[in-house]
């Protein structure tokens, strides 16, 4: 069996034919947990903190074992798929460990890696030995019905990014890029699981472009909603949590900067002389802070929206190109 492609699974050329679209909007709703997989997990603060817990022990193979980051992406995607389907039973932290391994090993295996039980295990501070691994594999294959090459977000990003009509080789390469890195984020978010791969990936290249090509954004968003394939309603309440993706990884980077010792910006310095000109810091601090990230919402808040396109933004669009 070729190596899996998680941009290509049904085939295992470079580039999507294009015969093969509508299969992967046909059977992607296969290759997702149970529909009601993401309500009962918001019901159930346990599950969700399981959830959590797995995928940081997938994460860590990731750094640990030097992994392609695709393999842990598709270890989390077995995981959510047979928990919606098996469940975990309670009471066992062990099987916690168990579960992420035998994951990774699936998706170890799928893309044709090597991955050393022992090394990680002994990182990791625990042992099971290998027919423990293979009995927890042959029931994750199972719950999963032996549908290992997974139809992924990324299978469909190139797809929503020929729609774009970019003519320049780089600029197709940053944008896919970026999309990229948003979908990586945007797996730990549990909101996400209601949705199916594709609008993931609509959505992941809809934010990607708003940060890059602003001005084109509004005829790339009108190109993707036009879709046959894709349900704009579904489409437009993705983006909305994608657009919370986006900032809170804005504004992760933004706190780890102002925790440091240096001062965030010249208040600090100027005012630091008296505890009552420190207060004055701080308010002016948590004001300019406030500030920036309003600025950021209200750059992207028409990401969500629904509105007309405007003919001369749609000319910018391709004269940009």
């Amino acid at each position: 069996m070729d190596e899996f492609d998680l941009e290509n699974p049904l085939t295992s050329l470079q580039e999507h034919q294009a015969d093969t679209i509508p299969s992967l909007f046909a059977a992607e709703s296969d290759h997702m947990p149970f529909q009601n997989y993401f309500l009962d997990m918001k019901a159930r603060d346990f599950d969700v903190s399981i959830r959590r817990e797995i995928i940081s022990l997938i994460l860590q193979a990731q750094f640990s074992c030097n992994f392609d980051p695709f393999i842990p992406y598709l270890a989390v995607n077995y995981l959510d798929r047979f928990i919606s389907r098996q469940g975990l039973p309670q009471g066992k932290p062990w099987i916690l460990r168990l579960v992420a391994m035998s994951c990774l090993s699936l998706a170890a295996k799928m893309k044709k890696t090597d991955f050393s039980f022992p090394d990680f295990q002994l990182e990791e501070g625990f042992i099971f030995d290998t027919r423990t691994i293979q009995r927890m594999e042959l029931l994750i294959l199972g719950a999963l019905n032996w549908r290992m090459r997974s139809i992924t977000p990324f299978s469909f990003v190139h797809y929503f990014l020929s729609l774009f009509k970019l003519k320049h080789p780089l600029l197709r390469h940053d944008l896919k890029a970026r999309a990229t890195e948003i979908i990586f984020k945007a797996q730990n978010e549990i909101k996400l699981l209601e949705f199916k791969p594709s609008i993931i990936a609509a959505s992941a290249l809809l934010s990607a472009s708003h940060e890059f090509f602003p001005l084109q954004f509004p005829c790339f968003k009108k190109a993707i909603s036009s879709c046959a394939h894709v349900n704009k309603e579904n489409l437009f309440d993705c983006c909305k949590v994608m657009q919370d993706v986006v900032i809170d990884g804005y504004g992760s980077a933004f706190d780890i900067v102002s925790s440091s010792d240096t001062p965030d910006n010249v208040l600090d310095q100027q005012y630091s002389s008296t505890e009552s000109e420190k207060t004055g810091s701080t308010i002016a601090t948590t004001v300019i802070r406030a500030a920036e990230r309003d600025i950021k919402r209200r750059k992207i808040n028409d990401f969500c929206s629904d509105n007309t396109f405007q003919l001369s933004q749609i000319q910018q669009c391709y004269h940009a190109s």
